[in-house]
């Protein structure tokens, strides 16, 4: 499911290991910077407003590219460390400054959500992301002299 406004994307597809739970993304673009939102719900929860999450903002290191710094704005402990991670490796493919607001819950996948289910649902959630943003990624991948950096 996609509904698309100018920069504005909107997307859902399953939670990997879990039976009836998606993930629900918001990806808005502006000028400047990208705001994200992901969330999980389940089938039996869709009437419910889903919980707050952490909110981390991230922006390129002009110094040190491949790491780019981050500041938490609003912490959940459950949802710290992939929205942090989440949100350095958007900034650091786009090379924009990123906010990402995250609540999934990994409580209705196979196990529970180890390290394993985590790791599944991050990937999903990067390539997902990152096939959105394609167009902006090959925009800031263009030099001032109009030559593209991978030749």
């Amino acid at each position: 499911m996609e509904a698309m406004e100018p920069g504005l994307i909107q997307v859902s597809f399953p939670l990997p290991r879990s039976m009836d739970t998606k993930i629900h993304m918001r990806l808005a673009t502006q000028a400047k910077a990208i705001l994200l939102f992901v969330t999980t719900v389940a089938a039996e929860d869709s009437d419910k407003p889903a919980p707050m999450g952490s909110f981390v903002y991230a922006l390129p290191d002009k110094y040190n590219p491949t790491q780019p710094l981050s500041t938490t704005i609003y912490s959940a402990e459950a949802t710290l460390e992939f929205t942090t991670r989440l949100a350095r490796i958007i900034s650091r493919k786009t090379n924009m400054p990123v906010y990402v607001g995250n609540s999934i819950s990994l409580a209705s996948t196979g196990l529970g959500g180890s390290m394993e289910e985590e790791m599944e649902a991050f990937k999903q959630v990067v390539a997902v992301a990152l096939e959105k943003l394609q167009p902006i990624i090959q925009a800031t991948n263009i030099v001032p002299n109009g030559t593209d950096p991978g030749n």
